[in-house]
C-alpha cells in the first residue's frame, strides 16, 4: 500500500512541476527529492541550462521541486 501511495504522489507532482522523477523518489540516492528537468528544445537552451538548473550536465539537469 506504501509504495502505491508514493507512486500516487509521484504522479501528481510530475504533472504539477513538469519534471521527470527519478526511481526511488522522493529518496533517491544521486538527486534525493529533485525533479529532471525536460531535455532542452534547442541549442541556445542546452547552452544555458546549468546556469538555471543544478545538472552533471547539460543533459542531465534538475531542480527543486516547490
Amino acid at each position: 500500500m506504501d509504495e502505491i501511495l508514493r507512486l500516487l504522489k509521484a504522479l501528481q507532482v510530475s504533472d504539477k512541476e513538469g519534471v521527470a522523477l527519478p526511481a526511488n523518489w522522493p529518496k533517491n540516492e544521486l538527486i534525493g527529492n529533485r525533479g529532471i528537468v525536460p531535455p532542452p528544445g534547442n541549442e541556445e537552451d542546452a547552452k544555458d541550462r546549468l546556469k538555471k538548473y543544478e545538472g552533471f550536465d547539460w543533459w542531465f539537469c534538475h531542480r527543486k521541486i516547490e
